[in-house]
C-alpha cells in the first residue's frame, strides 16, 4: 500500500512577519513629568531627533497619549519596560 504524497502550502515570510507586527507602545500624560523630561527621553531611547520628540511630546500633553515606537510585540515590550524605568506612563497594545 503506498500513500500519496502531501503537499502542504508554505506560508510566506511576510505573512509570519505581518501577524507579529501591528503593535505600539503608548505613552501617557501623567502629572509627574515635565515636558523638557518626555523630550529628553524620547531624544535618549529612541535617538529622535529634537523635533520629532517634541512633536510627540505635544501629542503626550494635548491629546493625553502618543504612539511613539511600532513593532512586534516583543519590541513593545522591551520598549515599554525601558520607557516605565525612565518613569514615564508607558503601555503597549495591538495597532488599531
Amino acid at each position: 500500500m503506498s500513500v500519496a504524497p502531501v503537499e502542504l502550502d508554505q506560508p510566506q515570510s511576510d505573512a509570519l512577519v505581518s501577524l507579529d507586527v501591528p503593535w505600539v507602545t503608548l505613552v501617557w500624560n501623567d502629572p509627574v513629568n515635565l515636558m523638557s523630561y518626555v523630550t529628553y527621553v524620547f531624544q535618549e531611547y529612541f535617538g529622535y531627533d529634537q523635533a520629532k520628540a517634541e512633536r510627540l511630546m505635544m501629542d503626550v500633553h494635548v491629546k493625553g497619549r502618543a504612539a511613539v515606537s511600532k513593532g512586534s510585540r516583543d519590541e513593545m515590550e522591551r520598549d515599554t519596560e525601558a520607557l516605565q524605568g525612565y518613569g514615564l506612563w508607558a503601555t503597549y497594545q495591538k495597532d488599531e
